[in-house]
């Protein structure tokens, strides 16, 4: 009897649990879904965001914070996030900071950078760590060569600039057709040439240096002088003493560049000067004054819609006024790197260092994923034949020459988009 009473008992107790359970849960199809795992991009950005090009960083890094918000930081079921990398225009701290992002931060790709002489070093980590890095701005013949020399530095997928020879050829037909059409007198044909001592500064003078000689310029003397230099009297007076027409250069440094040009007419260095990249930074004014007046420069400007609106978005979004050169080739290159990373997601379904780096050399250089809705040039195409650098040319890459008069630049040069005829004040006709 008792056996039966304990069956009994021990029956009815699992009936009860039994019901409970089944009470507790829920129907299958009423359980909520798995949560997705998320997934996460990590760009690293390289650029001066400390420094003496710091305002340039300071464009960058609006630029391309503005890019991103338009996709909401998003592509596919991947969120962008992006790790600043401050180069500090240095190379030793540019490769310390680059390859903490890469171990410490676990980059996935870069992006953009400003200084030549730190591509140089960057492009080796680049391909030791197997991190494709898209459109780093900084550019010199060194570069170039490098990129061919080995496969392993197809890693660094695409320069944002083209080598200076590309460009700077432009400074020397806008001269000589002045010469030629009797604009400028010049009894003798004697230039210095003059910029910062780093990678873009000496690829710029050789390229031009080069430009200026074949067309019959003689080359009387070179200035180098360091990024952070402020003081440049003792150079100019020394340039002054050379009595030259033409001085032609450029340098890295905004302020340091400003203060070059204000200084240049105070010492009363009376030769036409070419500063490519004076209008870098958008309060290039502020820092010269009228000593910019007369000088030849080679920069996109604000001339379509949607430039212009960008410009004021900028400038109202950030309180400052940006350079066609930093914050507009830095929004439409990272637009078209948001492109690039929208189409490879399309085609394998995942972002990563290999889809990315294969992405990039299958499809972006070799011209079959271009980019046509920028704000600066009609389109920003890389083939075979210009890798690593962009296809330049009047419906590609172009800048073109300008000429400063009361803080104002108007193109002068080519024919097909001049404003204004170039102007040679008295002093430089010798």
């Amino acid at each position: 009897m008792k056996s039966k009473y304990f069956l009994l008992t021990m029956l009815i107790i699992f009936s009860l649990l039994l019901n409970a359970c089944q009470q507790g849960a829920a129907p299958a199809e009423t359980q909520p879904p798995a949560q997705a795992e998320t997934k996460t991009l990590k760009v690293g950005v390289l650029g001066p965001f400390t420094g003496p090009s710091a305002r340039v960083g300071e464009e960058f890094k609006d630029s391309v914070t503005m890019a991103f918000d338009a996709i909401d930081w998003t592509v596919g079921d991947y969120k962008i996030e992006v790790v600043w990398i401050d180069g500090e225009s240095d190379p030793e701290k540019a490769t310390r900071a680059y390859e903490a992002a890469i171990t410490r931060d676990k980059i996935d790709v870069g992006f953009l950078n400003w200084d030549a002489s730190e591509v140089i070093v960057v492009m080796d980590l680049a391909a030791r760590y197997k991190i494709p890095h898209f459109m780093a701005m900084g550019t010199s013949d060194l570069v170039d060569e490098k990129y061919h020399s080995d496969p392993m530095y197809k890693y660094w997928v695409g320069k944002g600039w083209p080598t200076p020879s590309k460009l700077t050829i432009a400074y020397v037909n806008a001269l000589e057709e002045a010469i030629a059409n009797g604009q400028w007198q010049v009894s003798a044909k004697r230039v210095i040439l003059y910029g910062n001592d780093d990678e873009w500064s000496r690829g710029f003078t050789k390229a031009i240096g080069a430009q200026l000689a074949d067309a019959g310029w003689e080359i009387v003397g070179e200035e180098y002088m360091p990024i952070g230099e402020t003081d440049f009297y003792p150079v100019l007076t020394r340039m002054k003493s050379m009595d030259t027409p033409l001085i032609a250069g450029t340098m890295d440094d905004a302020a340091g560049f400003g203060a070059f040009i204000k200084q240049s007419r105070e010492v009363g260095l009376e030769s036409l000067i070419v500063a490519d990249g004076l209008g870098w930074v958008g309060e290039w004014y502020e820092m010269t004054g009228d000593a910019s007046n007369y000088v030849i420069d080679q920069i996109p400007g604000w001339t379509t819609e949607k430039a212009i609106a960008f410009r004021d978005a900028f400038t109202e979004r950030w309180g400052i006024e940006p350079s066609p050169s930093s914050a507009g080739l830095a929004y439409d290159e990272a637009n078209f790197f948001i492109k690039i990373l929208q189409e490879a997601y399309k085609e394998y379904g995942k972002l990563d260092s290999d889809t990315l780096y294969k992405f990039g050399n299958e499809k972006v250089m070799t011209g079959q994923v271009t980019y046509t809705d920028g704000i600066l040039m009609k389109e920003y195409k890389f083939t075979p034949e210009s890798a690593p650098d962009f296809v330049v040319g009047p419906d590609n890459f172009t800048f073109p020459v300008i000429q400063y008069m009361s803080g104002v630049g108007k193109t002068i040069w080519p024919a097909a988009m001049r404003e204004t005829d170039i102007q040679i004040p008295g002093y430089a006709n010798k």
